[in-house]
């Protein structure tokens, strides 16, 4: 224990900030020579074409071919796969893996597996990126493209007796979605009470029985999908071997709201941007209303004034902060149950910032503030109060994360739950595509706002927090630690507004009515969201509607790590673990 308050009292003294490493990815920044580079690492007999997507070059493989191509990529370097898009064509379906570099985002490629339609099959990059295992079971489950070799290719958002697809091009939405009764029995097919074997009927794995009475130690507990510690609707089936975890399967899916299949029946224009703020509903609305504009306003060329820019940041730096608060308060409540303290002091916290960002956008917390091309309107008359504001909120800041530490991380109790619980090393961070807090819990710097500078934040002067732990102490360390530099950017944003000329501030550039990029036109693009990475994809068709939509929520890699950090500690622990996650459900399950 002294060890772990020595620890404690060097950060609190100040430790400096990880730099970001100046090694980069080792592959050319240019797109026609990263093509060239790429074409060069991949075996010839991989690569049918080329394509160009808007974010970065693509290579189109074979379908048999998937693992051999990912493989080569990512040990040239691409050691980040951010996201999976299944999608469908009148004549085939496809696979597009979007990846990156940890060292450098902006070193992006895409991989595209098309499929014939009559036979949508291709191998499995799961083997190669452990984060695709997820995004290819929604690219089944949604579209309807199977892998081989895939670990484990079962539905994931939508229930196992789902009847069709519904992203595929064959889907009927009218066939009735009723089940036999057999189809909902119970899953351990022998009652264990009665000396039966523990097989659950899912595939082969078993998750032993209700006791110990059957020739097996282990118990299956389900946790969820209603409780308090799965913050949200999540339902985790844990397999326990005594008192320790031997397993845990988090089942998705109650809450899927098909959000993308929303933004593809809405205009570019008007429609979409009051979604973004509906997939996190812990107040980072606005880091997600970015995301939609920073990939709408670059599909269609679209320029945003430097003075929006600004208020772009300040007000995604306090949407941030919304969520780090609320992440700390309930985290406090999970671990040590401070809901008269920590919990109240940090919803104390965040009702100061709502009011800030009410005054701002009108609303606490389904902003819809963004505008393709800027923001709605701007500064609250009188600014002079609305500054005055913002300045005494971040002005006592400091003193307030001084009470946080003095309640959570130098208490013994907390230390005791956190520390070296939950461990997550950053190479097994990296192979699941963990992103934001999560990962900079686990040693691993990076941070889109600094690594693929957008808005105002290459202007401003902050840091990347990142600690080494890799425990849930440390990504609880983090989120306090980067409250204080988003309060950093907030001051210095301040700053700039109050002294912008008037005659310049310009809050909006002249959008058309009316927005039809070019037919076929791909391109991925993600900020940094409360969470981590938040991306999303669009390919359009012509028309003023995308024809593909894809959500790529930080929270779903971030969740999909779980049973590697849990693995043979205590329920507990487990509990502990899943909060530091910060997992929100709505963008999970989008």
């Amino acid at each position: 224990m002294a060890q772990q308050r020595q620890r404690r009292t060097e950060l609190r003294d100040g430790e400096p900030m990880a730099e970001k490493s100046p090694a980069g990815s080792g592959l050319p920044d240019d797109r026609d020579a990263l093509r060239e580079a790429a074409l060069a690492a991949v075996p010839d007999d991989a690569v049918t074409d080329t394509e160009t997507h808007l974010n970065a070059p693509a290579l189109v493989v074979h379908a048999d071919r998937v693992q051999a191509a990912l493989a080569a990529l990512r040990e040239a370097g691409l050691d980040h796969c951010a996201c999976v898009t299944g999608q469908a064509y009148d004549d085939r379906y496809e696979s597009v893996y979007h990846l990156r570099s940890y060292d450098d985002p902006t070193t992006e490629l895409s991989v595209v597996v098309p499929v014939p339609k009559g036979a949508p099959a291709s191998e499995s990059g799961a083997p190669v990126y452990r984060t695709a295992d997820w995004h290819e079971r929604e690219a089944y489950d949604l579209v309807g493209i199977e892998y081989d070799d895939h670990p484990d290719l079962r539905r994931i958002l939508l229930p196992e007796t789902w009847q069709g697809h519904p992203l595929g091009p064959d889907f009927d939405g009218t066939q009735p979605q009723v089940v036999t009764l057999r189809e909902h029995e119970n899953p351990l097919k022998e009652d264990q009470r009665a000396g039966g074997g523990g097989d659950r009927g899912d595939g082969g794995r078993d998750d032993g029985g209700i006791n110990s009475g059957a020739g097996t130690d282990t118990m299956y507990l389900n946790i969820g999908p209603h409780h308090p510690a799965t913050h949200g609707v999540l339902h985790v089936g844990v397999t326990l071997d005594g008192e320790q975890v031997a397993d845990v399967e988090p089942d998705l899916g109650y809450i899927h709201r098909c959000e993308e299949q929303m933004c593809q029946q809405g205009t570019y224009r008007h429609q979409i941007m009051p979604y973004p703020d509906r997939w996190d509903w812990s107040g980072a609305g606005l880091c997600n209303e970015w995301a939609y504009a920073r990939v709408a306003e670059d599909l269609a060329d679209i320029d945003v004034p430097e003075y929006a820019q600004v208020i772009r940041t300040m007000s995604a730096e306090l949407s941030r902060m919304l969520a780090h608060f609320l992440a700390v308060g309930t985290y406090a409540l999970d671990v040590v149950g401070e809901f008269t303290a920590a919990f109240m002091y940090a919803i104390e916290d965040r009702e100061r910032v709502q009011s800030i960002l009410e005054d701002l956008t009108g609303q606490r917390l389904m902003f819809n503030y963004f505008r393709l091309g800027g923001v709605a309107w701007g500064l609250p008359d009188p600014r002079a109060e609305f500054f005055t504001e913002i300045r005494e909120f971040v002005d006592d800041l400091p003193r307030k994360l001084g009470e946080y530490h003095d309640l959570l991380t130098e208490n013994e109790v907390f230390q005791m739950r956190t520390v070296d619980t939950g461990v997550l090393p950053p190479e097994t961070a990296r192979e699941y595509g963990v992103t934001g807090p999560v990962a900079r819990g686990s040693g691993v710097d990076y941070d889109l706002r600094r690594d693929d500078p957008y808005g105002y934040y290459d202007e401003l002067d902050w840091s990347v927090v990142t600690e080494g732990g890799g425990d849930n102490f440390s990504r609880v360390l983090v989120r306090l630690r980067e409250l204080e530099q988003s309060a950093r950017i907030v001051e210095q944003c301040v700053d700039l507004l109050e002294e912008w000329p008037e005659d310049e501030r310009t809050i909006q550039s002249n959008v058309p009515r009316t927005l039809r990029p070019d037919p076929d036109t791909e391109i991925y693009r993600a900020v940094e969201g409360a969470k981590g990475e938040l991306g999303i994809y669009i390919r359009s068709d012509g028309t003023d509607e995308p024809a593909r939509f894809k959500i790529r929520g930080p929270s779903f890699s971030n969740l999909s790590v779980l049973p590697e950090m849990v693995e043979g500690e205590y329920v507990p622990d487990l509990i502990a673990t899943l909060g530091s996650l910060d997992t929100i459900m709505g963008e999970v399950d989008r």
